[in-house]
């Protein structure tokens, strides 16, 4: 699974990447810093079932602090976005085809209004960041809606004529993008298709385009620089319909990661609060700032970054984290590591597709289920939830 940073250029997307991932990325004030894609990996947190065994984990896929396991999702950050990118202005075309694996979107929108449609500095406030919100979402449609187009004729008198159903044809022709069949049927039906796809309009196309990108490629707002954005700005977002909006601020969250990791201070990503530890010798510049970060956290519970992170994950993906084991009495693999793995699957997602998971053989082989915690055996249509430990029995 891998999350796309989007947004129009010199908004902080490279330095929200950056601060979620602490990998390197070139930041700099001015369009079209970031040309080749950075990719690097984020975490989300959850409970480690350890704790409720009272023995250490012994993790292998997801790092443990302090009780809280922290597991991987890989992220993208890819070339600014300007209007027209369909039609190659910027580095659009560049930008559209590195999203193609993503399977969501985090929108960094400069909340501050100080960039214009094209990423150049302007006065603080003269720039309507819902207007960002509107374009990009408008980019995607007509990205998806022109691939469906080329060729589109041909593809729909085959599938008509050899009464194939519709969305199987979108799949394969759409091969690439990451969007299921699943998820193309529901995008049908929610554009009202005509039945005929050789009677599908130009219109047609953006309407199901626009639905396509909602179901597959769906997007949170990151309503970025927040600790300088007029109020009414994030309002604003906040109140655009059918969207998750998490105001942020990526330049303090990467500030705090950094003076972390430099041993000033002690701060887990997502915390409300950070402290500075004994010792630390601070310059009269360095505790201003952080005064300055520690106020916007009381004001709104974190610096947002690690917010926008889960709420991709666990809200719009709707992932829930499961924990495979091979002995249910000591929750250890066989070489006797305590949950070894965690693993993000969907909520909804049975044992079998959990078994599916973590090995091809193991979910076509798959018997049954131990449910570590009850040590209740369940079967293949067993619901799994979040935080689970799953013994999964399969065929020699």
């Amino acid at each position: 699974m891998e999350i796309g940073i989007v947004g129009k250029p010199n908004v902080g997307k490279s330095t929200f990447f950056s601060a979620a991932t602490l990998a390197p990325a070139e930041i700099a004030n001015y369009p079209f810093t970031t040309v080749e894609p950075n990719r690097g990996v984020a975490y989300i947190r959850a409970a480690c079932p350890h704790v409720d065994i009272g023995k250490p984990c012994n993790p292998n896929n997801a790092l443990c602090e302090n009780g809280v396991r922290l597991v991987p999702v890989d992220m993208l950050d890819v070339a600014g976005l300007v209007p027209k990118a369909h039609e190659g202005r910027g580095l659009g075309n560049q930008f559209l085809d590195d999203l193609r694996q993503a399977s969501a979107l985090i929108h960094i929108v400069d909340a501050s209004g100080g960039t214009d449609f094209e990423g150049n500095v302007c006065p603080p406030g003269s720039h309507n960041p819902v207007d960002d919100v509107n374009f990009l979402e408008d980019e995607l449609a007509h990205w998806i809606s022109g691939i469906i187009q080329r060729g589109w004729e041909k593809v729909a008198r085959k599938a008509e004529l050899e009464e194939v159903p519709i969305e199987k044809a979108l799949h394969e022709k759409l091969t690439g993008l990451g969007f299921t069949e699943p998820q193309i049927h529901l995008a049908i039906r929610d554009s009202y298709m005509d039945v005929k796809p050789t009677k599908w309009t130009k219109e047609d196309t953006l309407r199901l385009g626009r639905n396509m990108q909602l179901r597959g490629k769906p997007m949170v707002i990151a309503a970025n620089k927040w600790d300088v954005a007029p109020k009414e700005n994030i309002d604003a977002l906040k109140a655009l319909e059918g969207r998750i909006v998490v105001p942020t601020s990526a330049e303090f969250e990467l500030a705090l990661r950094k003076a972390a990791k430099a041993g000033i201070i002690d701060y887990i990503p997502g915390a409300p609060e950070f402290t500075v530890k004994e010792g630390s010798k601070l310059s009269a510049g360095q505790t201003k700032a952080l005064d300055k970060i520690a106020e916007l956290m009381k004001r709104g519970g974190s610096t947002g970054v690690q917010q926008c992170v889960e709420e991709t994950v666990r809200k719009l993906l709707n992932l829930i984290v499961v924990y495979p084991v091979e002995d249910e009495t000591h929750w250890t693999d066989k070489k006797g590591n305590v949950l070894p793995d965690a693993y993000l699957i969907p909520r909804g997602s049975t044992a079998k597709d959990m078994a599916f998971k973590v090995h091809t053989d193991l979910g076509k082989n798959f018997i049954r289920a131990i449910n570590a915690r009850t040590k209740m055996v369940v079967g293949h249509d067993y619901e799994v939830k979040d935080n689970d430990v799953l013994k999964i029995i399969a065929r020699a």
